[in-house]
């Protein structure tokens, strides 16, 4: 079975995956949503990978360096071995900005022996669309591709180009570097900059470790989720993407295949909710000018989504000269979802106000801003609440009700309110308070099914749905309301499937999803916790992150049979529910976890 056995490296630009074996199957530059240069993962064949070949003697074991993303794949046959040390820049500059160039080196680390091996390098620019040719010049290769489009990139290395280029035997007696960039370097690099590169790279993700929390449970799995999410923000735009892939499959040979490379205002704002927690500012801080910056109109409708540096229009188009992962095509790049109308997003959007009001009062710029996007979300939701739209899991299929849509209105109104408090603005409280509680006797009402004994998906049905656990979280009910006990109960005997959890079971516009979205899996195991069943809570949490890749990291889904890991990756959803779920459950004491064993 082929799982997602990957890791990720990149710079808050751009990303690379590098596979258990060291090869470098996917990556993209200048940025995250340009054309791969690296595309191997939606095609064995044609998509163009850089990676080593050894013979069978040769173990290969793979870990990140603690407390960074410096990822060092490791080749040893008990005589011979050396290590790979992959990462793509990032520190500070004297000048106060990042460095953070469009390229990734690989440092070879001789270790002992004479380790022998080929490497591969093969290029394929413009998503292989055309034919990219390598050319061996006297400070580098360059690869060159004009078919569709002209695009270049430029292998830099103290190796014998000609063998790279060409697949020769190599024999490794002591250090060596690779630098592959996307623009030609005015400097010839050297083994002796890559390792000063290397080294301060290191030490700017100590640091970005040193200010996030410890926790005396799960530490290691938390500080590889918040690196990673880190690793999802664009530092450009303050953007934060859903994942660094497209149309990696939510089900083998079948075509629920997405281009995650954007920013969802959902996802983005959940992330930043969950950052900001663990003390990091400047995540929040540029993401909420990401959206000052989107909103330049009092009468700005936001979309659900958007491109990583503000673009609106995310057209959708298929790559059909790629066979797609594990032949599930289509290859998709663009995504026609952006189009689409959730109101849950407002809701989403005002919680992660609220929160960073919260959490940095003091620290705030843009407040007149901020105050401004206020007022006008809870225009919106008073004009559009009652109305029906995709929901959450983005239905292609006809507008409803959806629960979870009405609960993260109220949410938006309800955060409004408190925003105002904090503000001192206390001129529309009266009116928004009636707002409020509008909206929470129509969700009491018409979301509750007495036959289902819980709140369902929409209005008017018995579905049951993973998204309204979360009412809990944003405050709409108490974890001890016996109408949300009873929803969990309910929930856990319908959309169960050995630990996982189905996002709803009603046939969408696919069918029958045969994976469980990850995230919501977290998302029960939290209610789980949150309703007094600590004990049952740790024992599916630790099942759960088991599942996991062999370095901590989770796609968008799991097959309920097998549990590999299926859909885009890494996934930013999954990994902020498991800092969330991994926090409350590392509160636990003791104390609470005999008690709950004797009850």
């Amino acid at each position: 079975m082929n799982n997602l056995d990957y890791g990720i490296i990149g710079n808050c630009r751009s990303a690379a995956l590098v596979s258990k074996q060291g090869s470098i199957d996917w990556c993209c530059l200048p940025q995250f949503d340009s054309p791969t240069v690296f595309g191997k993962l939606l095609d064995k064949e044609i998509g163009g990978s850089f990676g080593f070949v050894v013979d069978d003697s040769y173990t290969i074991k793979q870990s990140y360096i603690e407390n960074t993303v410096i990822l060092v794949t490791t080749f040893s046959n008990g005589l011979d071995i050396f290590e790979v040390r992959d990462f793509m820049p990032r520190y500070y500059k004297e000048n106060g900005s990042y460095h953070s160039p469009p390229e990734f080196i690989r440092y070879i680390k001789h270790v002992a022996g004479k380790p022998s091996l080929k490497v591969i390098y093969d290029p394929k620019l413009e998503y292989a669309k055309g034919e990219t040719s390598t050319y061996i010049k006297n400070d580098f290769v360059v690869s060159l591709t004009s078919n569709e489009a002209f695009d270049s990139l430029f292998l830099y290395t103290d190796f014998d180009k000609d063998a790279i280029v060409k697949g020769h035997d190599l024999t490794i007696t002591s250090d060596h570097f690779f630098q592959v960039a996307y623009n030609e370097k005015l400097f010839t690099p050297n083994l002796k900059k890559a390792i000063l590169e290397y080294e301060r790279t290191k030490i700017y993700w100590l640091n970005w470790m040193e200010r996030t929390p410890s926790y005396k449970r799960y530490n290691n799995y938390i500080a590889r989720s918040a690196m990673t999410l880190k690793l999802l923000s664009y530092d450009r735009s303050g953007a934060i993407l859903a994942a660094v892939t497209t149309s990696l499959p939510e089900t083998i040979g079948e075509v629920r295949n997405w281009d995650y490379r954007f920013c969802w205002i959902r996802d983005a704002s959940m992330v930043v909710k969950v950052i900001s927690q663990l003390g990091h500012k400047n995540i929040a801080k540029r993401y909420l000018e990401f959206i000052i910056n989107l909103i330049t109109d009092k009468d700005e409708k936001l979309q659900i989504m958007y491109g990583i540096n503000g673009e609106k229009e995310l057209t959708e188009e298929s790559l059909d000269h790629l066979s797609g992962y594990e032949n599930s095509s289509p290859v998709r790049i663009g995504n026609a979802a952006y189009k689409q109308k959730q109101n849950d997003i407002y809701g989403i959007l005002m919680d992660v106000i609220h929160q960073l009001l919260l959490n940095f009062n003091n620290d705030i710029e843009n407040g007149e801003e901020l105050w401004g996007i206020t007022k006008g979300i809870v225009w919106v939701v008073s004009k559009h609440w009652q109305e029906p739209d995709k929901g959450i899991w983005e239905f292609r299929s006809e507008d409803q009700h959806f629960t979870f849509s009405k609960v993260l209105c109220w949410t938006a109104v309800d955060k409004a309110i408190k925003v105002a408090k904090m503000l001192g603005k206390t001129s529309k409280l009266a009116r928004w308070q009636l707002l409020e509680e509008a909206i929470r006797q129509d969700i009491m009402e018409h979301a509750w099914s007495d036959s289902a004994q819980a709140f369902t998906q929409a209005y008017g049905v018995d579905d049951l749905d993973a998204s309204v656990l979360l009412m809990e979280s944003y405050g709409f009910i108490d974890a001890k309301h016996p109408k949300y006990v009873s929803t969990v109960k309910a929930i856990e005997r319908e959309l169960s499937n050995d630990g996982l959890l189905y996002r709803y079971k009603n046939k969408d516009d696919f069918g029958l999803p045969s994976s469980s979205f990850t995230i919501c899996t977290f998302w029960f195991i939290n209610s789980l916790y949150k309703i007094g069943e600590e004990q049952k809570a740790i024992k599916q949490f630790d099942k759960l992150l088991s599942y996991s890749n062999h370095l901590g990291l989770f796609s968008e889904d799991l097959d309920f049979k097998t549990k590999r890991l299926l859909g885009n990756f890494p996934q930013a959803y999954s990994h902020l529910a498991l800092i969330e779920t991994a926090i409350n459950l590392s509160k636990i004491t003791e104390e609470e976890k005999i008690r709950d064993i004797l009850s």
